[in-house]
């Protein structure tokens, strides 16, 4: 079999898993925060590093990102967007009884991230990293509204953050453009019988690991004694198969929340994708039939944040006035493992 044939072969089986699907209703979303560094990093900007700026726009929809000055980390924005949501929630920080931070870009690999935005905000709650790539904000979503749903938790502070300016590697012309860095937040609480997770659906699919990976800082292959990497600590990405791969899935996944759900895609009132590539969002309406003016898109501004993205767009539709009470929102994230994350809450 050809290599060609072989790597279409791949891709179709990529797509196959199906999710694991359900609803959890009593669940509402509270208060919403968000963080980005001031620093706008434009297309042009990035010219004398080797990038096309007008590739940039055509391929992906990208005009500028934000990145992460020196002595900033993930937590301190995630801390940041955490106290905007805490103060839009009016609640008191001694009450918020969990906290889950969605990321792969860790301030440190031990302990986990969590901890110091807990200690940031003088938090007592328990804390932990909520680790699946840019889907982890997605995912985190999911856990917490268990917590809450089954009367765990009261008060869950949910948050997607991450800095990908320190992991992707300036000369990778193809993937280095793509990416920026934020964090949004939300706290979950409980609520009447009407609110909460009409159907979620999330998988994974270790299959696909080797598309998109960072080869060095684990147990496999820690850093070694010298500093020296040759670069395989910076994120590798196989962009033609993971763009399939995403189309097929956000696809499949949103096919199987409305079954769940029993709704249909006229009765959503708005859609967040996680801001990865405004092609992949264009080619799910297209293939789907979405109405695009019920899709909502930032990442011409903030490029792909990985676990912020979709927190960072609830945020921008929330101060916007664009999100009512009873609204159904779907949210879909995805990314490298390959996993993915998609539900529908009304709020």
């Amino acid at each position: 079999m050809s290599s060609a044939s072989s790597q279409a072969k791949r891709d179709i089986e990529i797509s196959a898993k199906r999710s694991r699907v359900g609803q959890l209703m009593g669940v509402q979303v509270v208060g919403v925060g968000a963080s980005v560094p001031d620093n706008r990093v434009r297309n042009e900007d990035l010219a004398s590093l080797g990038c096309d700026p007008e590739w940039i726009v055509q391929r992906t929809g990208i005009m500028e990102r934000r990145h992460a000055p020196p002595g900033i980390a993930t937590s301190d924005m995630a801390a940041a967007a955490a106290e905007e949501c805490i103060e839009d929630a009016g609640v008191d920080p001694a009450d918020v009884d969990l906290v889950l931070l969605g990321t792969f870009t860790p301030d440190q690999l031990l302990p986990s991230t969590a901890c110091f935005v807990q200690e940031r905000l003088g938090l007592t709650a328990p804390a932990m990293d909520v680790h699946a790539a840019c889907a982890s904000f997605a995912y985190a979503m999911v856990t917490g509204a268990q917590f809450v749903g089954t009367g765990c938790s009261k008060l869950v502070l949910v948050i997607g953050a991450d800095c990908n300016s320190r992991v992707v590697d300036p000369k990778d012309v193809g993937t280095y453009p793509l990416f920026g860095d934020g964090a949004g937040a939300v706290l979950l609480a409980p609520g009447d019988t009407n609110q909460g997770l009409l159907g979620f659906a999330f998988g994974a699919d270790g299959s696909g690991a080797d598309l998109l990976y960072r080869e060095v800082g684990g147990s496999r292959k820690p850093f070694s004694h010298d500093g020296s990497t040759n670069g395989a600590h910076f994120m590798k990405m196989e962009g033609r198969p993971v763009f399939k791969w995403a189309v097929r899935i956000v696809s499949q996944s949103i096919g199987e929340v409305l079954e769940e759900s029993h709704m249909s895609l006229d009765q959503i009132d708005l859609f967040v994708f996680h801001q990865a590539n405004l092609r992949i969002i264009r080619s799910v309406i297209r293939d789907l039939g979405i109405d695009p003016r019920k899709v909502v898109n930032n990442l011409q501004h903030y490029g792909n944040t990985s676990a912020g993205s979709i927190p960072l767009v609830l945020d921008e539709v929330y101060r916007d006035g664009r999100i009512h009470r009873g609204d159904r929102i779907l949210m879909s994230g995805f990314g490298a493992g390959l996993v993915w994350s998609t539900m529908l809450m009304q709020w």
